[in-house]
């Protein structure tokens, strides 16, 4: 095959009389497309095509060419050399990660060498190996991101500790979180599928400076993918298939980009199907029944059994399947002025998901509820981006953001034995406008001057329904009348203004060093109404809120020769207390969470240093990260007094009342080290571990959230068309003692219990063996079959009430036409 390859590719060089050449993998020798080419001063451009041919007609005979690509080591050839010496360009596959470009740093395109803080990227080649579910998943193998799963169709992605609202998302330079994302766990990051994205990339540690408030923890930022314009009209088909055994998932995604001289487009549409989960069976930590489902309620819509059933295999994690469709639209214009726009239309919506943790909530020895379940969860974005780049001498470029967002969430319960079914129902609107721009102060020395503004406005409509059902038999055929159900958040309307401006600085003091410093100003302004007094009546029903912040960044990378980088970082952070914080309304456990206007921003002052060695031609690095970050203010779930009492009468029930509560000083510690190596042409390693500790100064106990020791170790093979490898991903135990037991994030009721010492033991340590291979079975075709969990481990993730998956068979179909 390769000789015919090679063939092919002579003849076509030679019958374009070598004033086209093909540019080819050096490994497997299928021709790469998009590969730019360029002379020295780049005033002559060209782009390989989908069979990587390239047009060399435009270049003189001694100009020197530059092809390049991102994936691929750039590489320089004279024409003549081309012309003479063969028509075939080979171009090796980028390895190592050493000139990769972030741009969610510093809002724009940045080397890994000029930057501070600690980052990870995940590229698309990374999603496809990686085969994730859901871009939670694709989360959970990122090194130093812990994911927490209430339920299966979720995901709460953990930086340093941190999770939930103290994280942010952000697509495509639009922030993700809204003014209704809460403490605890989050399950907003699937809204995104895997198979859309380009690349994710992750800022560990406060980057308040750049993206605002929220941003605690670190920041994770989807990219999707972008169409690119062609001098040749062209149309690209991309399909994904995906079959896993586990729990019957069925995934299918087709993309179509149109490429043409003056625009491109983008159509992506993706639907997942999945079903009941089956858990590990083998138990090496020694709990037999730990985690097994023994009966689980059979309720639907229209379909009601006052009893539970019984499970015909404990092993299967019953109502946790569910369907989700992405679809994404991206248009791309350019201008010949050198600036461009992109239109980017996103929507995602689920079927209904079910709450796996209060369908096996017990109370008196009995499950607790017949039904509760989450509505679809829709997301709706639609943002235009406007770059320019004049030049001028205020700025050299830069970009407008506008993007209008509407998500709708809901809630639906009912107990057994009753025919009170409640819902809420919430709907936020965001709507925002951010600037970016960016000027090369002195070229020569390499300094770089970035500003830009943010405004966001969130309004939120929370309301509620309380149908009494009509039952005959098994059947649910109406609703014989209604009644008042407490809305989640204040039913008189809500809404949350965000503005801010900020400026940073970036310099290379020298060949050998890096500062970057930054400051931004934040104001934040919330107002909240309730009318309704059934439940709970607040001693003030109208608030205001009104917070101004200040944050800093100050960062210092030092190479003191080619081998070496050694980082420091100092950076502040603070998250203004949203919708959710002040006034949500819900029941936990029998804890009722009540609104408190009094609460005040929480604040984080880091300090991290990093170093990063790089050997045997910088194919291989060591890298170590070490941070200390300092909570001031913290928020905390607490034990609260309403209206002079500590407990209220809510929902027919005597519940405790607790309220989000600003506390003192607490502390986060920990490190992230990474290896990776070159091992020879073909065999290559990778390592990652991942430590974290928590504890507050004024309570002296642990903090939410902090996940055990947690790591991952693999072994790639790469050659000619076969990619394969093993790797281990494991987690250390996390004792009883270690959990926070005050605010219920951590769950410590879904671990073991110990009946002869009538307590919690904490999560058992454990580790899975996973196989991945990939096959390109031609130019269009690659074949992915990835093993997962290959000894069939049961474990539970740290603060899930979901068992992870059993053994997992995934057959993966990847087709580029």
């Amino acid at each position: 095959m390769k000789f015919l390859n090679a063939v092919l590719i002579v003849l076509i060089g030679h019958f374009s009389f070598a004033q086209k050449c093909v540019i080819v993998d050096k490994d497997s020798e299928f021709p790469i497309s998009n590969v730019q080419i360029t002379n020295e001063d780049r005033s002559i451009s060209v782009v390989s095509d989908r069979n990587g041919i390239a047009d060399l007609s435009g270049f003189e005979e001694m100009e020197l060419l530059i092809f390049h690509h991102v994936s691929y080591v750039e590489l320089e050839l004279l024409k003549k050399q081309i012309r003479k010496d063969f028509t075939t360009v080979f171009l090796q596959y980028k390895s190592e990660l050493l000139k990769e470009v972030f741009l969610s740093a510093a809002m724009g395109d940045l080397e890994r060498t000029r930057i501070a803080e600690e980052v990870a990227v995940f590229s698309s080649k990374d999603i496809q190996k990686a085969v994730p579910q859901t871009s939670a998943d694709m989360l959970a193998e990122i090194p130093g991101v812990k994911v927490q799963k209430t339920q299966f169709g979720g995901g709460s992605p953990v930086l340093r500790g941190m999770e939930a609202n103290r994280i942010l998302l952000v697509v495509d330079g639009v922030r993700m979180n809204n003014a209704i994302y809460r403490k605890g766990h989050l399950q907003n990051s699937i809204t995104v599928s895997p198979s859309q994205l380009d690349k994710t990339e992750v800022i560990f540690g406060p980057s308040s400076v750049v993206y605002g408030s929220d941003a605690l923890g670190g920041v994770i930022h989807y990219y999707t993918r972008k169409p690119e314009v062609s001098e040749r009209t062209t149309v690209n088909l991309d399909f994904l298939g995906r079959y896993s055994t586990v729990n019957d998932e069925k995934t299918a995604n087709a993309s179509v980009e149109l490429q043409f001289e003056n625009i491109a487009s983008f159509t992506s549409i993706s639907h997942s199907s999945f079903g009941d989960l089956r858990m590990g069976e083998y138990r090496p930590h020694g709990f037999s029944n730990w985690g097994l489902q023994y009966e689980y309620s059979d309720n639907t819509k229209t379909f009601y059994n006052p009893e539970p059933v019984l499970n015909s295999n404990p092993d299967v994690q019953r109502n946790v399947g569910f369907e989700q469709t992405d679809i994404l639209q991206k248009v791309f214009i350019p201008f010949k002025n050198g600036s461009d726009l992109l239109f980017n239309l996103q929507f995602s919506t689920s079927s209904d998901i079910n709450r796996f943790d209060k369908l096996t909530e017990r109370k008196d020895g009995m499950l607790r509820f017949a039904e509760w379940y989450y509505g679809p969860q829709e997301r709706f974005l639609f943002s235009t981006q406007y770059h320019i780049e004049p030049n001028k001498k205020l700025m050299d470029k830069g970009g407008f953001t506008v993007a209008y967002q509407n998500i709708k969430e809901s809630r639906v319960s009912r107990r057994f034995d009753s025919f009170d079914r409640s819902s809420q129902f919430e709907r936020v609107q965001v709507f925002s406008l951010n600037g970016d721009f960016t000027k090369k102060v002195d070229p020569k020395i390499n300094r770089d001057f970035g500003y830009g503004f943010e405004v966001a406005y969130n309004d939120v409509n929370s309301t509620s329904r309380g149908d009494v059902l009509q039952v005959q038999g098994n059947e649910i055929i109406g609703v014989e009348e209604n009644y008042v159900v407490q809305t989640r958040y204040p039913d008189g309307g809500s809404s949350y203004l965000s503005s801010a401006i900020y400026a940073s600085y970036r310099q290379d003091m020298g060949k050998k060093s890096t500062l970057n410093t930054g400051l931004r100003v934040t104001n934040t302004i919330l107002n909240a109404k309730w009318i309704d007094t059934t439940y709970i009546k607040l001693p003030d029903s109208d608030i205001q809120s009104m917070n101004t912040a200040i944050t800093l960044t100050a960062g210092y990378a030092y190479k003191p020769n080619t081998n070496w980088q050694i980082n420091g970082v100092f950076s502040s952070g603070f998250r203004s207390p949203n919708i959710d914080d002040i006034g949500k309304v819900r029941e936990k456990r029998g804890d009722v969470t009540v609104p408190n206007a009094d609460l005040q921003p929480e604040f984080a002052y880091n300090f991290e240093a990093g170093m990063i060695k790089f050997f045997d031609e910088k194919k291989s690095f060591v890298g170590l990260t070490g941070y200390y970050t300092l909570l001031n203010n913290y928020i905390v779930r607490a034990p609260y007094i309403l209206n002079g009492s500590s407990q209220i009468i809510y929902d027919g029930e005597l519940s405790n009342v607790v309220a989000n509560v600003n506390k003192g000083n607490a502390y986060l510690i920990g490190g992230t080290f990474t290896f990776k190596g070159q091992l020879t042409n073909t065999w290559n390693t990778r390592a990652t571990i991942t430590y974290t500790e928590g504890n507050t100064y004024d309570t002296e106990e642990p903090l939410s959230s902090i996940p055990p020791l947690f790591g991952r170790v693999e072994f790639n093979y790469v050659r000619n068309r076969i990619e394969t490898g093993m790797n281990m991903v494991f987690n250390g135990i996390k004792k009883a003692e270690d959990y926070n037991l005050s605010e219920g994030i951590d769950n410590i009721e879904e671990t073991p219990y110990l009946i002869d010492q009538d307590a919690y033991y904490g999560t058992p340590p454990w580790y899975t063996l996973n196989y991945y291979m990939r096959i390109k079975t031609s130019k269009y075709v690659d074949l992915l079959i990835n093993v997962d969990n290959i000894m069939d481990h049961h474990y539970k993730e740290f603060a899930s009430a979901i068992s992870a998956p059993g053994r997992n068979f995934s057959f993966t179909v990847i087709g580029n036409f």
